[in-house]
């Protein structure tokens, strides 16, 4: 066994695409970015107590695919650093880049002659991965006696955004004055936990901070600017508090359903942004930044210089969404109405060369083809499941002196971090969400709710997956527990 002394280091760098335009991730419909409204970054910590280790890195990206994960890992040769245990999880921002080229590109969809100019996702994965890694390489090497200390707060920024209906029915967003009579309930749990690990250099100095919360980053979600979203102005915010110099690393917790978006009584909130003349992403970032400040104060008491810390790295087989005979034939009429919709788009741009001179104009013709393949897959999904019915993910579960963390590559749903955290062991469990390129993973209310993000096209795998990930991950924490 190595000395337990807790060794800190911290990195950051920045991944806004120098190559541009490129196109953007997070909505149905293309989009290409028409310049860069605020840096995108990534920003290490990395931890070494005893004969183990711990590198996290939180981006602001939308998810982590495997083919940034594997990028930065290849160019990780350092004999002391196990690549395996170096987490990149992402933020959720709807404004990044995407990381992999997707085989249903959408500007497939538009004719030989209205091709749009833009660097591919595999550009951007070399450019983001090398950058990425060399901060990665910073922090480990920069590494040095440290300490940290732990605590909770709470701040209102993720909001449940499906409701449910007199129906029984549920819907994600849509709820307005020709929907609001048939409105019953908001359909699950919000959860408005801040959960803060605050690290220390040998002088006492504070160094960086670990703001994990359940809300994905995004406010400016339609947006053709590239942008952190409100970890931008979170991040401005926090270093005019306490110091220039400070890392913030951000972590999204199980927020499959849950956005900043307010989804009633939107006026009174809107009324109140223009009293205080502060825009949605200020008022998110002064929420987190009030949070951090209602912690930090009472931490430098209870620093722990020597953490147990272990770290369990594991592939993880996951059921996949059993689909039925009838869901096919559902999601198939449904792909035969987009496939007219992007017929009809897609003749109008062969016959009229003026509309590709409008603003944005491939977005219908994309967003119809997009949708028509999304449920063109739940076939193929079908036809997969006879002789593949489970998909591997990776799945990091670590124990830092008396606080956990645990990943998943989901865009996770309440329920099942909430079973986690309850079940949980440790005082503090922070669940880091987009470890991954995962999609929806839904709890059985909503998948009984259905509605965009609870359906078969949402989600390869279904609530029975999440089942399993919260007893292997249940099972993992308990075991790191007792290990002294």
């Amino acid at each position: 066994m190595k000395t337990s002394e807790l060794k800190i280091g911290w990195a950051e760098t920045d991944i806004t695409p120098i190559a541009q335009p490129v196109s953007l991730r997070g909505q149905f419909y293309a989009r290409v970015s028409e310049g860069v409204k605020d840096p995108l970054k990534a920003t290490v910590a990395a931890f070494e107590s005893g004969d183990d280790h711990l590198v996290l890195v939180g981006c602001d990206l939308i998810d982590i695919s495997d083919h940034l994960r594997d990028a930065v890992r290849e160019r990780l040769c350092t004999a002391s650093l196990d690549a395996r245990k170096v987490i990149l999880h992402a933020t959720h921002t709807h404004t990044a880049p995407q990381t992999s080229d997707d085989a249903m590109d959408p500007f497939d969809a538009l004719p030989e002659s209205a091709r749009v100019e833009r660097a591919s996702g595999a550009d951007y994965v070399a450019f983001a991965a090398e950058r990425i890694a060399q901060a990665v390489r910073s922090a480990w090497d920069s590494r040095a006696a440290g300490s940290i200390a732990f605590g909770q707060d709470a701040a209102v920024v993720g909001r449940n955004r499906r409701w449910t209906g007199m129906d029984g029915r549920s819907t994600m967003y849509g709820l307005d004055e020709k929907t609001r009579d048939a409105f019953s309930h908001i359909e699950g749990y919000e959860d408005h936990s801040v959960n803060l690990l605050a690290t220390y250099d040998g002088a006492g100095a504070l160094t960086g901070v670990v703001v994990n919360l359940p809300s994905p980053a995004q406010e400016s979600m339609h947006d053709f600017m590239i942008s952190a979203d409100f970890w931008h102005e979170t991040r401005l915010e926090l270093r005019k508090r306490h110091g220039e110099k400070l890392f913030i690393l951000p972590q999204c917790s199980a927020a499959g359903e849950l956005t900043s978006y307010v989804l009633y009584e939107r006026a009174a909130h809107q009324r109140m942004l223009e009293i205080r003349n502060r825009t949605e992403r200020e008022e998110v970032a002064l929420r987190i930044a009030d949070a951090v400040g209602r912690i930090l104060p009472f931490l430098s008491n209870h620093r722990d210089h020597a953490p147990v810390l272990r770290h369990d790295v594991g592939t993880l087989e996951l059921p996949l969404n059993c689909i039925s005979e009838k869901q096919v034939e559902e999601a198939l009429a449904e792909a035969e109405v987009w496939r007219g919709r992007y017929e009809e788009e897609k003749r109008k741009l062969e016959e009229n060369d003026a509309v590709r001179r409008e603003p944005r104009w491939y977005v219908k013709t994309t967003q119809a083809f997009r949708r028509m393949n999304w449920y063109l897959k739940v076939a193929k999904r079908y036809e997969q499941q006879k002789t593949a019915p489970t998909r591997a993910m990776e799945v990091h579960v670590v124990r830092l002196g008396e606080i956990a963390f645990a990943t998943n590559p989901f865009e996770c749903y309440l329920d099942f971090g909430i079973q986690i955290k309850v079940r949980s062991p440790f005082i503090q469990t922070f669940l880091i969400q987009l470890a991954g390129g995962g999609t929806y993973l839904p709890s059985p209310r909503s998948v009984a709710g259905g509605g965009y993000g609870s359906v078969p096209a949402s989600n390869p795998v279904g609530s029975q997956g999440g089942t399993v990930l919260v007893d292997y991950t249940v099972e993992k924490l308990r075991a790191l527990s007792v290990v002294t």
